[in-house]
């Protein structure tokens, strides 16, 4: 969790300033965007060898390397003098984060099949965490470099080179080998490897790790979308504005953090990772198909001004339509990686869950342009109602799945 939570505070310190360093260099809107694809499609190719490297050689090295990787790139984004230099640092900055699924391994390796999803949801929080103390970091070191000649806007770049730095001494320090060397089975097949994983997902959509990477990908294709879109809708329908749209966001931070953290290992308790990944996928249902209709609701009463602004009946319907979004997302996505950590074996939990990360890093990309684009030529409402509508395809797709822990090769030739 400190580990997680410390990488992402770092990446956080220099995302927000980078379209004004892009503008700086001459680059525009085409290649902000081109730099933020970058380190997505670098993150999402990288996730299957990360895991494997992780599977033959231990999570605690794959985890020091990406962070290395990433110290690295945050010094080059500190200096970098023209375009081509920062893109390589997003490209390597990329690949350093590809190391995701290994972490989720980690949760697997160290935690009971019934805790893991909470454990999930531990690391979860704590990024989520460091999604909203990371920008107010970097803009406090810029501020602070610019008072000082010799560092200046160089500032964020070596604060977060210098924060992964200690993280990594932290980790060497603290994060102990989770990875246990199975023993094969007298005759059992090798490890899959990354390619051959990708084609069983595709290939084997029935089965039941290959369903769970789809749930997902999609569930997490559908969400960014929102996410994409939630300003610019709510700039069109509410007046919000960029002085005021940083409200929707630390309500959605706030209530993931606080329900990953306190209310999922509850719910799990009462309901399983089964059960309430279907609870989950049906509240994202709800919220997206309920979201484009929020402006429209205007009953015959009102409500007096909180701290001086007028507040709307369908301000606070629209508060508890977004809600909806964290909650099943929160609910969702541990629950399903903790249910695929059960059904493959131990052997390939790297490289299975590198590839769920490669499939979901490809939804982030792909569901937000299609979404950016049914919302410009076919309506304001349409992508959140597309999305509703593979996330209900979703949870049928999930009816069924009632996973149980996988023995591990050594553990069934044990039995036999």
């Amino acid at each position: 969790m400190v580990t997680a939570f410390v990488d992402m505070v770092g990446l956080l310190m220099v995302i927000p300033l980078l379209p004004f360093v892009a503008t700086k260099l001459g680059g525009g809107g085409f290649v902000v965007g081109l730099l933020v694809s970058a380190f997505s499609l670098a993150q999402l190719l990288s996730a299957p060898l990360w895991g494997r490297f992780s599977d033959r050689y231990g999570r605690r090295p794959a985890l020091l390397v990406g962070l290395g990787a990433s110290a690295i790139a945050y010094v080059v984004f500190a200096y970098a003098g023209s375009l081509t230099v920062l893109l390589l640092s997003r490209i390597v900055q990329g690949a350093g984060g590809g190391t995701v699924g290994v972490l989720q391994a980690y949760v697997a390796d160290t935690l009971e099949p019934r805790e893991r999803a909470k454990g999930l949801g531990w690391i979860s929080a704590a990024t989520s965490a460091g999604v909203m103390i990371g920008p107010a970091l970097g803009t406090a070191s810029l501020a602070v470099g610019r008072e000082i000649s010799w560092l200046g806007d160089r500032a964020p770049g070596l604060a977060a080179a210098a924060l992964c730095l200690l993280n990594m001494a932290f980790a060497w320090s603290y994060l102990r080998e989770s990875r246990v060397k199975q023993a094969d089975a007298p005759g059992a097949a090798p490890p899959i490897r990354p390619r051959a994983a990708v084609l069983r997902v595709l290939t084997h959509p029935g089965d039941a790790a290959p369903r769970l990477i789809w749930i997902y990908a999609v569930g997490m294709g559908a969400f960014m979308s929102f996410t994409a879109l939630q300003a610019l809708f709510l700039a069109d329908r509410f007046g919000v504005t960029e002085e005021t749209i940083a409200l929707a966001f630390v309500w959605n931070g706030g209530i993931a953090v606080v329900t990953r953290a306190w209310l999922l290992g509850k719910m799990l308790d009462r309901f399983g990772e089964a059960r309430l990944s279907r609870f989950g996928l049906g509240l994202m249902f709800a919220g997206l198909a309920l979201f484009p209709f929020t402006w429209r609701f205007h009953p015959g009463w009102t409500l007096p001004h909180l701290f001086g602004w007028a507040i709307e009946p369908r301000h606070l319907l629209l508060a508890l339509v977004i809600a909806l979004l964290p909650l099943g997302t929160a609910f969702t996505f541990p629950a399903v990686t903790g249910m695929l950590s059960q059904v493959i074996d131990p052997r390939e939990r790297g490289v299975m869950m590198g590839v769920q990360q490669s499939f979901g890093g490809m939804a982030r990309v792909i569901f937000p342009v299609l979404g950016g684009w049914t919302y410009q030529h076919l309506g304001t409402g349409y992508p959140f109602w597309t999305g509703a509508a593979l996330i209900l395809c979703t949870l049928f797709f999930s009816l069924g799945i009632h996973p149980t822990p996988r023995p591990t090769p050594a553990a069934a030739s044990a039995a036999e």
